[in-house]
Protein backbone atom coordinates (compact mmCIF):
# COMPACT_ATOMS: atom_id res chain seq x y z
CA UNK A 1 0.00 0.00 0.00
CA UNK A 2 1.06 3.71 -0.50
CA UNK A 3 1.66 6.15 2.10
CA UNK A 4 -0.89 7.50 3.57
CA UNK A 5 -2.22 10.78 2.20
CA UNK A 6 -2.80 14.08 4.38
CA UNK A 7 -5.70 16.27 2.57
CA UNK A 8 -6.06 19.78 3.17
CA UNK A 9 -9.29 20.88 5.11
CA UNK A 10 -10.68 22.86 2.22
CA UNK A 11 -10.33 19.43 -0.16
CA UNK A 12 -12.10 17.58 2.74
CA UNK A 13 -14.72 20.14 2.87
CA UNK A 14 -15.20 20.50 -0.87
CA UNK A 15 -15.03 16.54 -0.95
CA UNK A 16 -17.94 15.67 1.61
CA UNK A 17 -20.26 18.49 -0.06
CA UNK A 18 -19.57 17.11 -3.30
CA UNK A 19 -20.53 13.72 -2.24
CA UNK A 20 -22.91 14.91 -0.22
CA UNK A 21 -24.99 16.54 -3.02
CA UNK A 22 -24.27 13.22 -4.65
CA UNK A 23 -25.62 10.93 -2.25
CA UNK A 24 -28.69 12.88 -1.49
CA UNK A 25 -29.49 13.71 -5.47
CA UNK A 26 -29.72 9.45 -5.56
CA UNK A 27 -31.67 8.65 -3.21
CA UNK A 28 -34.04 10.94 -4.32
CA UNK A 29 -34.03 10.75 -7.80
CA UNK A 30 -32.62 7.57 -8.68
CA UNK A 31 -34.92 4.69 -9.92
CA UNK A 32 -33.96 2.40 -6.93
CA UNK A 33 -36.85 1.35 -4.99
CA UNK A 34 -35.99 1.80 -1.35
CA UNK A 35 -37.26 0.04 1.96
CA UNK A 36 -39.94 1.90 3.56
CA UNK A 37 -40.58 2.07 7.32
CA UNK A 38 -42.91 -1.14 6.60
CA UNK A 39 -43.62 -3.85 9.86
CA UNK A 40 -44.70 -7.25 9.12
CA UNK A 41 -45.56 -10.21 11.98
CA UNK A 42 -45.42 -13.17 9.91
CA UNK A 43 -41.60 -12.79 9.13
CA UNK A 44 -40.62 -15.49 12.26
CA UNK A 45 -38.31 -17.71 10.81
CA UNK A 46 -34.79 -16.67 11.93
CA UNK A 47 -32.15 -16.91 9.27
CA UNK A 48 -28.92 -15.72 11.09
CA UNK A 49 -28.37 -13.89 14.66
CA UNK A 50 -25.62 -12.69 15.93
CA UNK A 51 -24.41 -10.17 18.83
CA UNK A 52 -21.76 -7.74 19.87
CA UNK A 53 -20.50 -5.99 23.70
CA UNK A 54 -21.63 -2.64 23.80
CA UNK A 55 -19.11 -1.79 26.30
CA UNK A 56 -15.40 -2.19 25.34
CA UNK A 57 -12.75 -0.47 28.01
CA UNK A 58 -10.24 0.57 25.86
CA UNK A 59 -6.81 2.01 27.60
CA UNK A 60 -6.83 5.98 27.76
CA UNK A 61 -10.32 6.59 26.59
CA UNK A 62 -13.26 8.18 27.90
CA UNK A 63 -16.06 5.37 29.44
CA UNK A 64 -18.84 7.96 29.30
CA UNK A 65 -18.11 7.83 25.32
CA UNK A 66 -19.57 4.03 25.00
CA UNK A 67 -22.61 4.62 27.57
CA UNK A 68 -23.25 7.82 25.18
CA UNK A 69 -22.92 5.05 22.16
CA UNK A 70 -25.71 3.20 23.43
CA UNK A 71 -28.01 5.84 23.79
CA UNK A 72 -27.31 6.31 19.92
CA UNK A 73 -27.83 3.08 18.87
CA UNK A 74 -31.14 2.99 20.51
CA UNK A 75 -31.98 5.83 18.52
CA UNK A 76 -30.88 4.35 15.20
CA UNK A 77 -32.16 1.43 15.87
CA UNK A 78 -36.00 2.41 16.02
CA UNK A 79 -35.84 3.70 12.55
CA UNK A 80 -34.28 0.11 11.35
CA UNK A 81 -35.81 -2.74 13.57
CA UNK A 82 -38.37 -4.83 12.23
CA UNK A 83 -38.28 -3.16 8.76
CA UNK A 84 -38.86 -5.32 5.69
CA UNK A 85 -36.54 -5.46 2.16
CA UNK A 86 -39.12 -6.55 -0.19
CA UNK A 87 -38.08 -8.42 -3.24
CA UNK A 88 -35.93 -5.86 -5.33
CA UNK A 89 -35.86 -3.28 -3.04
CA UNK A 90 -33.04 -1.29 -1.03
CA UNK A 91 -32.16 -0.77 2.28
CA UNK A 92 -29.83 1.99 2.72
CA UNK A 93 -28.67 2.88 6.23
CA UNK A 94 -28.08 6.03 6.20
CA UNK A 95 -31.25 6.49 4.31
CA UNK A 96 -33.52 4.96 6.82
CA UNK A 97 -31.87 6.59 9.95
CA UNK A 98 -31.33 9.87 8.82
CA UNK A 99 -28.92 12.87 9.60
CA UNK A 100 -27.41 11.66 13.79
CA UNK A 101 -28.07 15.50 15.09
CA UNK A 102 -27.87 16.92 18.35
CA UNK A 103 -31.54 17.67 17.71
CA UNK A 104 -32.44 14.19 17.40
CA UNK A 105 -30.97 13.18 20.94
CA UNK A 106 -27.83 11.79 19.81
CA UNK A 107 -24.86 12.65 21.78
CA UNK A 108 -21.05 12.87 21.48
CA UNK A 109 -19.43 9.10 21.16
CA UNK A 110 -15.78 7.94 19.65
CA UNK A 111 -15.50 8.38 16.06
CA UNK A 112 -12.75 7.16 13.81
CA UNK A 113 -11.57 9.57 11.32
CA UNK A 114 -7.92 8.80 9.65
CA UNK A 115 -6.98 6.44 12.03
CA UNK A 116 -7.52 8.55 15.06
CA UNK A 117 -9.86 8.72 18.00
CA UNK A 118 -12.25 11.40 17.92
CA UNK A 119 -15.53 12.93 19.88
CA UNK A 120 -18.30 13.42 17.42
CA UNK A 121 -22.25 13.55 17.46
CA UNK A 122 -23.53 10.25 17.06
CA UNK A 123 -20.56 8.14 17.49
CA UNK A 124 -20.71 4.62 17.74
CA UNK A 125 -23.21 4.40 14.86
CA UNK A 126 -20.53 1.88 13.03
CA UNK A 127 -20.83 -0.84 15.58
CA UNK A 128 -24.18 -1.02 14.54
CA UNK A 129 -23.37 -0.46 10.53
CA UNK A 130 -20.81 -3.58 11.25
CA UNK A 131 -23.55 -5.87 12.67
CA UNK A 132 -25.62 -5.59 10.36
CA UNK A 133 -23.16 -6.26 7.30
CA UNK A 134 -21.85 -9.19 9.25
CA UNK A 135 -25.21 -10.57 9.76
CA UNK A 136 -26.07 -10.27 5.70
CA UNK A 137 -23.18 -11.55 4.40
CA UNK A 138 -24.83 -15.06 6.17
CA UNK A 139 -28.18 -14.81 3.99
CA UNK A 140 -28.61 -14.83 0.29
CA UNK A 141 -29.01 -11.59 0.55
CA UNK A 142 -26.77 -8.82 -2.09
CA UNK A 143 -24.52 -5.85 -0.12
CA UNK A 144 -24.53 -3.22 -2.81
CA UNK A 145 -22.38 -0.81 -1.12
CA UNK A 146 -19.91 -1.12 1.72
CA UNK A 147 -17.09 0.67 2.85
CA UNK A 148 -14.38 -0.95 4.72
CA UNK A 149 -11.87 0.29 7.09
CA UNK A 150 -9.03 2.36 5.94
CA UNK A 151 -7.19 1.96 9.39
CA UNK A 152 -6.54 -1.23 11.80
CA UNK A 153 -6.80 0.81 15.08
CA UNK A 154 -6.49 -1.84 18.39
CA UNK A 155 -4.65 -5.56 18.64
CA UNK A 156 -7.36 -8.60 17.92
CA UNK A 157 -7.91 -9.22 21.94
CA UNK A 158 -11.42 -10.92 22.08
CA UNK A 159 -11.77 -10.40 17.93
CA UNK A 160 -14.70 -13.17 17.46
CA UNK A 161 -15.30 -12.03 13.80
CA UNK A 162 -12.54 -12.38 11.25
CA UNK A 163 -10.15 -9.15 10.37
CA UNK A 164 -12.17 -6.77 8.04
CA UNK A 165 -15.69 -7.94 8.65
CA UNK A 166 -17.30 -4.81 9.01
CA UNK A 167 -18.91 -1.42 7.36
CA UNK A 168 -17.56 1.59 8.33
CA UNK A 169 -20.23 4.51 8.32
CA UNK A 170 -20.62 8.72 8.35
CA UNK A 171 -23.20 10.48 7.03
CA UNK A 172 -24.45 10.34 4.31
CA UNK A 173 -21.94 9.23 2.04
CA UNK A 174 -20.23 6.71 3.56
CA UNK A 175 -23.34 4.36 3.47
CA UNK A 176 -23.86 0.44 3.49
CA UNK A 177 -26.68 -0.76 1.43
CA UNK A 178 -28.70 -3.69 0.79
CA UNK A 179 -30.51 -4.93 -2.07
CA UNK A 180 -32.87 -7.95 -2.20
CA UNK A 181 -32.38 -10.29 -5.04
CA UNK A 182 -34.47 -12.81 -4.38
CA UNK A 183 -38.43 -13.64 -4.12
CA UNK A 184 -38.76 -13.91 -0.44
CA UNK A 185 -39.26 -10.59 2.16
CA UNK A 186 -36.73 -10.05 4.34
CA UNK A 187 -37.11 -8.41 8.04
CA UNK A 188 -34.11 -7.12 9.97
CA UNK A 189 -34.59 -7.34 13.83
CA UNK A 190 -32.41 -5.34 16.15
CA UNK A 191 -32.35 -4.84 19.97
CA UNK A 192 -29.92 -4.14 22.90
CA UNK A 193 -29.73 -5.83 26.05
CA UNK A 194 -27.54 -5.54 29.28
CA UNK A 195 -24.95 -6.06 27.37
CA UNK A 196 -24.87 -6.37 23.74
CA UNK A 197 -26.17 -5.21 20.86
CA UNK A 198 -28.76 -7.85 18.91
CA UNK A 199 -29.21 -8.36 15.02
CA UNK A 200 -30.69 -10.65 13.08
CA UNK A 201 -32.44 -11.65 9.75
CA UNK A 202 -35.70 -13.58 9.42
CA UNK A 203 -37.97 -14.52 6.59
CA UNK A 204 -41.35 -16.45 6.71
CA UNK A 205 -40.28 -19.72 5.93
CA UNK A 206 -36.75 -21.85 5.99
CA UNK A 207 -33.93 -21.50 3.59
CA UNK A 208 -32.42 -24.90 1.93
CA UNK A 209 -29.03 -23.09 2.07
CA UNK A 210 -26.99 -21.85 4.83
CA UNK A 211 -24.33 -19.07 4.26
CA UNK A 212 -20.32 -19.57 5.86
CA UNK A 213 -17.64 -16.58 6.02
CA UNK A 214 -14.18 -18.01 5.88
CA UNK A 215 -11.09 -15.65 5.44
CA UNK A 216 -8.11 -16.15 3.29
CA UNK A 217 -4.67 -14.85 2.55
CA UNK A 218 -4.29 -13.28 6.04
CA UNK A 219 -1.64 -11.25 5.81
CA UNK A 220 0.78 -8.59 7.53
CA UNK A 221 3.48 -6.01 5.97
CA UNK A 222 6.07 -4.00 6.42
CA UNK A 223 5.63 -1.19 3.90
CA UNK A 224 8.77 0.56 2.48
CA UNK A 225 7.60 4.03 4.25
CA UNK A 226 7.80 2.59 7.56
CA UNK A 227 4.50 1.58 8.57
CA UNK A 228 3.02 -1.48 8.76
CA UNK A 229 -0.65 -3.14 6.42
CA UNK A 230 -3.07 -5.93 6.90
CA UNK A 231 -4.52 -7.84 4.32
CA UNK A 232 -7.13 -9.88 3.35
CA UNK A 233 -10.07 -11.46 1.68
CA UNK A 234 -13.01 -13.15 3.42
CA UNK A 235 -15.18 -15.65 1.18
CA UNK A 236 -18.76 -17.36 1.28
CA UNK A 237 -19.57 -20.43 1.21
CA UNK A 238 -23.28 -21.54 0.06
CA UNK A 239 -23.99 -25.03 1.61
CA UNK A 240 -26.79 -27.04 0.77
CA UNK A 241 -28.18 -27.59 4.35
CA UNK A 242 -29.65 -31.25 3.13
CA UNK A 243 -25.96 -32.50 1.86
CA UNK A 244 -24.42 -30.54 3.87
CA UNK A 245 -22.11 -29.80 -0.31
CA UNK A 246 -20.77 -26.51 -1.01
CA UNK A 247 -22.73 -25.16 -3.67
CA UNK A 248 -20.63 -22.11 -4.13
CA UNK A 249 -17.63 -20.11 -2.74
CA UNK A 250 -17.04 -16.38 -3.71
CA UNK A 251 -14.67 -13.46 -2.61
CA UNK A 252 -17.25 -10.64 -0.77
CA UNK A 253 -14.29 -8.68 0.34
CA UNK A 254 -10.75 -7.93 -0.36
CA UNK A 255 -9.64 -5.43 2.76
CA UNK A 256 -6.72 -3.57 2.54
CA UNK A 257 -6.04 -1.48 6.03
CA UNK A 258 -3.08 1.19 7.58
CA UNK A 259 -2.40 -0.55 11.22
CA UNK A 260 -2.18 1.31 14.08
CA UNK A 261 -0.12 -0.19 16.20
CA UNK A 262 2.64 -2.66 15.92
CA UNK A 263 1.93 -6.08 15.54
CA UNK A 264 5.31 -7.16 16.32
CA UNK A 265 4.61 -6.00 20.26
CA UNK A 266 2.62 -8.41 22.56
CA UNK A 267 -0.78 -6.75 24.09
CA UNK A 268 -0.30 -7.25 27.54
CA UNK A 269 -3.43 -5.14 28.25
CA UNK A 270 -6.31 -7.30 27.80
CA UNK A 271 -8.80 -4.60 27.56
CA UNK A 272 -7.02 -2.89 24.54
CA UNK A 273 -9.78 -4.00 22.05
CA UNK A 274 -11.70 -3.10 18.87
CA UNK A 275 -14.18 -0.50 18.93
Amino acid sequence: MDKPKHRSKIRIIISHAFFTVKKVAYWYLSNTKFAKQERRDDLTVEIFKHNTPLLRRLAGLDMQLQYNKITNLQIAINKLDKIVIQPGETLSYWRAIGNPTKSKGYLEGMVLSNGKVKRGTGGGLCQLSNLIFWITLHTPLTVTERWRHSYDVFPDANRTQPFGSGATCAYPNIDLQITNKTQTPFQLNLNIDNSNLIGSWSASSTLDREYKITEQDHEMKNEWWGGYTRHNKLVKQTIDKNSNDIISEEVVIENHAIMMYDPLIECEDENHTNI
